[in-house]
């Protein structure tokens, strides 16, 4: 009879972790999907793989849990079936044939948040460095962070002004716009981050990871300058997928500190994140009156629906409809 927490031990979770790096599943993904199992091991109270099965039933109770405890958003329950799934079918290769039906977390229709070009423009003054330049391209490119974060050196072209967004949301790539006047601090800053790169290479490390099996299509490509990040961390550290000590990208969290501290510096009553940049640049192109399709693509959404819902938050009053209180004169 195994212990009852046979089944929290590391085997299985070191199995997961196997089986996502042979199906080259990023490192947050990973991350993610060894969260959600180990807390749908705890939630079930499972002694060994037997109570695994059925799996059916007990996702089904694990996913509504979430849905009516938890109040977690759609999103996230949906993330934490994907986990299990990942786990019945891929490590322990069992099929899930039989009906889940858990409660579904409810869906709030949240209207984004939307900063002015003003408050944009006093968000970014504020802020200085890596950071402020990050914040440019999230404003001016309307990338999501780690969009932003995941740049190589190759994927801006300064003379077609355009950005390619490699594996971004569902894995697609995409090409945006890449504003003029970032141009010239983008330069000075790639030359800092090419002469810190030709540093790396002299102490015998300077290869960046590469995605997939790209490092052994291209064995060279690690330590050239076009595939470097333009954003690189501080300091080197070691990849936890290789063990191969690395420069990697510099950590998100570094920037939605310095966007936090410049709203409140700003003075700014809503609440602002990384996000919100995005948010301000699909909301102002619409404003200009760029075609609502055009913003689609340049988001990258797959839906227009998900776009369409910069069309109600257009400075125009609720619904475009103008205040019977401004026909006063009161």
């Amino acid at each position: 009879m195994p212990a009852i927490n046979e089944i929290q031990k590391p085997r299985i979770l070191d199995e997961v972790r196997r089986v996502l790096r042979l199906h080259h599943y990023s490192i947050h993904t990973e991350k993610s999907y060894v969260d959600w199992i180990a807390r749908f091991i705890r939630f079930s109270r499972m002694g060994s793989r037997d109570d695994l099965f059925p799996g059916e039933p007990k996702i089904e109770a694990f996913l509504s849990d979430l849905a009516v405890n938890a109040k977690v958003a759609p999103s996230t329950q949906n993330q934490a079936m994907n986990a299990l799934v990942f786990l019945y079918k891929r490590v322990l290769k069992h099929p899930l044939d039989g009906a889940i039906d858990a409660v579904r977390a409810s869906r709030k229709a949240n209207v984004p948040v939307i900063m002015t070009r003003a408050e944009v423009a006093s968000v970014i003054s504020l802020m200085g460095g890596v950071p402020q330049l990050v914040a440019k391209f999230l404003y001016g490119s309307g990338l999501r962070i780690m969009e932003a974060l995941r740049l190589r050196v190759k994927d801006v072209d300064f003379e077609m002004k355009q950005v390619t967004v490699r594996s971004g949301k569902g894995d697609k790539d995409r090409i945006t716009t890449f504003p003029d006047s970032l141009a010239p601090l983008l330069k000075n800053h790639l030359a800092r981050v090419k002469t810190l790169h030709q540093q790396d290479l002299s102490k015998g490390h300077g290869e960046v990871y590469l995605p997939n099996a790209l490092s052994r299509k291209y064995p060279s490509a690690a330590g050239e300058w076009a595939w470097q990040y333009i954003f690189p961390a501080r300091d080197l550290s070691v990849d936890p997928l290789s063990g191969v000590m690395r420069r990697h990208h510099v950590d998100p969290s570094v920037i939605n500190k310095a966007i936090k501290a410049a709203g409140r510096s700003a003075g700014l009553s809503k609440p602002i994140s990384a996000h919100t940049f995005r948010h301000s640049f699909a909301t102002h192109l619409l404003e200009r009156g760029t075609d609502i399709r055009t913003i689609q693509q340049l988001l990258g959404h797959s839906d227009l629906k998900t776009t369409m819902i910069y069309t109600h938050v257009l400075q125009q009053g609720g619904h475009g409809v103008r205040s019977p209180l401004d026909d006063l004169d009161v």
